[in-house]
């Protein structure tokens, strides 16, 4: 059934109970988001040529193995690199007024069943301060390492083009469009090392942040986005996965079973959240919601940050060309092996690019998500919700959708309200709350906790 045939058939359901007082507000399908034209700018000045430019930069690298750290040339190895991805991002925080630092997160990483020797690793972020002090950090990572075929080779070429030399060009355009805007929270944008071998980097500082107490309200990781052709010549230039986890680190996993939240994690409540916006933004890009942490036994740096209880996201082009991914650079049967700046399609990264920009703006701008509950005393054919006031909200959304729908469908747009009932079962539909700012902003949902 189509999203658009649910939501009639839901409208069908309410009508049915229309004779229930409702509170104040209208129940209907979602509302549409509100288009800010300063991010619509922002998006406007993404540039594909400059995108290119970025990662064949990072491809002239040669390698960017973490086992070439030892290199110490200007020109080749992952410390080459990273140097140069540190340059970007001070030229970026030049124009930011003062309000973006960099920084390198550097640790000596043992010898483990992933490492035949102890390895420095190395990570290059920006974080661009908020106005508000008090509001979360909002995260838009990728990693800057490659590997070939060897994972421990630092000698043989390892392009890296779209593993990760995309996503790394992302990041800095992003930082670059965002660095001179303002925004309510605070951004991070990354680029890890040591992801190859067992997101090295990524666990090293998302550990850190949460050892310093900063509250990542989400991390947007791009990891292998920047081809629009497949293995097979299938061709997706309009279409990005998500991946997001669906069971939290440390959930009751008896308490989940008992109220039906094993496809409302933080993390799957942001993906909800990103792909609403970014299609708003974007309405020729498709972002299918994939129900997976992360690739079929696979993983990615987002991993880091939800081991650590932040919520995050993955990014990946639609369909993978394992042709060109961990591969010696070479013509083997016909066929052209490796990583390299050819398969890469710069118009399609660009899209990609916008819709991470979309979304990290938005999140950042908009209110902090709602702590709300759900009352569950005494049983009853209705659902009654509360929730927190946000200063910063100039209303509220209660959203709801069956069970059995992955998206949210129906919402109730409140404003100085902090509690309503619905006439619709807590049985048979999920609920969320979420905060929505003057300009019409919105953050995260929150999933309501049940009280007696």
């Amino acid at each position: 059934m189509t999203r658009s045939l649910r939501i009639s058939a839901s409208l069908v359901c309410l009508a049915v109970v229309a004779a229930t007082a409702r509170p104040a507000g209208s129940a209907d399908a979602l509302p549409p988001v509100a288009i800010d034209p300063a991010v619509t700018a922002m998006l406007a000045g993404v540039s594909a040529d400059r995108l290119r430019a970025t990662d064949a930069r990072l491809v002239a690298f040669g390698t960017r193995s973490a086992f070439s750290e030892t290199m110490h040339a200007s020109n080749r190895g992952v410390y080459a690199a990273r140097d140069w991805i540190a340059g970007r991002f001070h030229d970026v925080a030049s124009t930011s007024g003062g309000r973006m630092t960099v920084g390198i997160d550097t640790y000596f990483q043992d010898t483990d069943e992933r490492s035949p020797r102890a390895v420095e690793i190395s990570s290059v972020y920006a974080t661009l301060r908020g106005d508000d002090p008090s509001a979360a950090t909002y995260v838009m990572s990728s990693h800057y390492d490659s590997r070939n075929s060897d994972g421990y080779d630092a000698v043989l070429d390892a392009p890296g083009a779209d593993d990760n030399g995309s996503a790394v060009a992302a990041v800095i355009e992003a930082a670059r469009l965002m660095a001179t805007r303002h925004f309510r929270g605070t951004l991070v944008f990354a680029c890890f090392d040591g992801e190859e071998q067992g997101l090295w980097g990524s666990n090293h500082l998302a550990q850190r942040f949460k050892d310093e107490g900063v509250n990542v309200a989400a991390d947007l990781n791009d990891d292998i986005i920047g081809a629009s052709v497949g293995h097979d010549g299938e061709q997706a230039p309009f279409e990005v996965r998500l991946f997001s986890e669906a069971l939290p680190a440390g959930v009751e996993v008896k308490r989940v079973n008992t109220i039906g939240t094993e496809n409302d994690s933080p993390s799957r409540e942001l993906a909800r959240a990103t792909q609403e916006v970014a299609e708003a933004y974007e309405p020729a890009m498709h972002v299918t919601l994939v129900s997976r942490a992360d690739r079929f036994l696979r993983g990615g740096d987002q991993e880091s940050f939800t081991a650590a209880g932040y919520p995050a996201v993955r990014f990946v082009e639609a369909h993978e060309n394992f042709d060109h991914q961990h591969q010696n650079v070479r013509v083997e049967n016909g066929i052209q092996y490796g990583d390299l700046l050819r398969y890469v399609d710069f118009a399609y990264l660009a899209r990609v690019t916008q819709l991470n920009i979309a979304t990290l703006a938005t999140l950042a701008l908009a209110p902090p998500t709602p702590v709300a509950t759900m009352a569950v005393k005494t049983l009853g054919y209705d659902t009654t919700l509360a929730w927190d006031a946000e200063p910063a909200a100039a209303g509220y959304d209660v959203l709801w959708r069956r069970t059995t729908d992955a998206t949210w469908t129906h919402a109730e747009r409140l404003h100085a309200e902090t509690t309503v009932t619905l006439p619709v079962s807590k049985d048979d539909y999920v609920f969320g709350v979420r905060a929505v700012d003057a300009a019409g902003h919105a953050s995260v949902a929150a999933y309501p906790t049940p009280v007696r």
